[in-house]
């Protein structure tokens, strides 16, 4: 009998904003589980443009991004412009997946303006507000 020889194809995979190169075998037929590669380290994916909405009133950009950290919808704005904020307090709370992730303050300051409304869909890296 006459093995069939396997192929290996490279595949480049997108996965909430993260990028991975994955090699696939093709022509694994037997049915028995394929023993897969360690995952390559995950590529900079590049910043996604921040949501199309203008900022809050009272402001300008602050000089600190406060950004999504997953791709998600607005369920909450807990702060509004012109608010000081801690360090760790919650300006945004975005819903993924059927969960609440608060995004925080990155460091003790005033919010400059909030960029994203209640209901919007975003993805990783947007910018939904600003500090200084």
């Amino acid at each position: 009998m006459r093995r069939k020889e396997n192929k290996m194809k490279n595949y480049t995979i997108t996965v909430n904003g993260n990028i991975y190169d994955v090699v696939v075998e093709e022509g694994a037929s037997t049915g028995a589980p394929v023993a897969a590669k360690a995952p390559a380290a995950p590529k900079a994916a590049p910043k996604a443009p921040a949501a199309a909405a203008a900022p809050a009133a009272g402001g300008a950009a602050g000089s600190v991004k406060i950004e999504a950290g997953a791709a998600g919808k607005v369920f909450k704005i807990e702060a509004k412009a012109g608010q000081a904020v801690k360090r760790g307090d919650a300006v945004v709370i975005l819903e993924a997946m059927k969960m609440e992730i608060p995004v925080v303050a990155p460091q003790d300051g005033t919010v400059a303006s909030i960029n994203v409304s209640v209901g919007d869909a975003v993805e990783a890296g947007a910018l939904l507000a600003t500090m200084n």
